[in-house]
């Protein structure tokens, strides 16, 4: 059972994805309300664990911003989906940035909201229409400079495949093959944009162009 929270400040837009939530049979919502504030005053006070997936609208009307917002929840233990109207690309961008696992439009049909927030709790990366258009072309996402070698490696481990299978597919040493992930990660670090996890990875190697939706998964057929 995937454990939801929806961080909105307009209650019937809350309102109309919990109840299609409660639907699936799947999914629990465990917190609705305006602010992340409220939310975090919500776990402490009842001792309940983070929500596995927190629906966050883009622009609360606290006065928070949405980096703000974001790293206060991947920081306890949750991923996000920013919910938004996404007519805001630089907001957007500024939200993936901050640790945001993906973007969905409010103009989305509801099945496809309830769609990603699966997606985003199996720890899949969430690619939408959104995302693309907010990273496509964007200098915000700076270059890691990876050599030709580390593109290779990242590319084929991000997709999907083994670490131990890259290096065969590559003609390289087990070995070599993690220090070029280790480096990878390394650079991402110096550009502001970490990657500690494999899935996080995926999505650098989305973002920069080394793969496309499409062929997450096609090179270990």
């Amino acid at each position: 059972m995937t454990r939801v929270a929806f961080v909105d400040d307009h209650e019937s837009v809350r309102l109309g994805v919990e109840a299609a939530c409660a639907r699936t049979g799947t999914t629990h919502v465990v917190f609705s309300g305006a602010t992340v504030t409220a939310y975090l005053a919500w776990r402490r006070a009842e001792h309940a664990d983070p929500a596995d997936v927190v629906v966050l609208d883009l622009t609360l009307g606290d006065g928070t911003t949405v980096t703000e917002n974001v790293t206060r929840l991947v920081a306890d233990g949750s991923e996000v989906i920013i919910y938004s109207v996404a007519d805001r690309p630089a907001a957007v961008r500024e939200a993936l940035l901050a640790g945001a696992a993906g973007v969905i439009s409010k103009a989305s049909p509801i099945d496809d909201v309830v769609g990603a927030i699966a997606t985003v709790a199996r720890g899949d990366v969430l690619n939408t229409v959104e995302w693309a258009s907010a990273i496509e072309g964007d200098r915000a996402f700076a270059d890691a400079q990876l050599s030709a070698r580390e593109r290779e490696v990242l590319k084929l481990y991000a997709a999907g495949l083994p670490l131990k299978i890259v290096a065969e597919r590559l003609g390289i040493a087990f070995s070599t093959a993690k220090e070029n992930i280790t480096r990878i990660r390394v650079k991402y670090i110096e550009v502001g944009r970490p990657a500690p996890t494999k899935v996080d990875l995926l999505r650098r190697a989305l973002e920069d162009g080394l793969l496309t939706a499409h062929s997450v998964g096609a090179h270990g057929a």
